[in-house]
């Protein structure tokens, strides 16, 4: 990992950048939200209903930020690589990608929910 300070019309940013393997795959950066009062954090309110029907495969954030799209629905296919969920992060529209083949069992999140880096945003089966 490297470690960058980021600054963006006047705003500071430390940014945390993780080396990937030579194999082509995105790389994922990681950033606390911009140095404004944090809003606190909404918690999915499908989260503790979806516990039931969650697939096995996590669709993950890899950045902080906030819900901006919802591309897929609960029982779509889903092919490697495509994109499940849309995140805003530092004005950039980050899609959160499905880690292989599988059906969506669960959407956690709704748009305009604000979400950590590491957050399950999706199941897949």
């Amino acid at each position: 990992m490297k470690n960058y300070t980021i600054t963006v019309n006047g705003n500071v940013y430390d940014v945390v950048v993780e080396e990937g393997a030579s194999t082509g795959t995105p790389v994922a950066a990681k950033a606390p939200a911009a140095p404004k009062a944090p809003a606190a954090p909404k918690t999915a309110p499908a989260a503790a209903s979806a516990a039931g029907g969650a697939g096995s495969i996590k669709v993950e954030a890899g950045a902080a930020g906030k819900v901006f799209k919802v591309e897929k629905k609960v029982g779509d296919a889903v092919k490697k690589g495509d994109a499940v969920v849309i995140i805003e992060a530092m004005k950039m529209e980050i899609p959160v990608v499905a880690p292989e083949d599988g059906t969506v069992a669960s959407i956690d999140v709704a748009v305009g929910d604000m979400i950590e880096a590491g957050a399950v945003l999706a199941t897949l089966n």
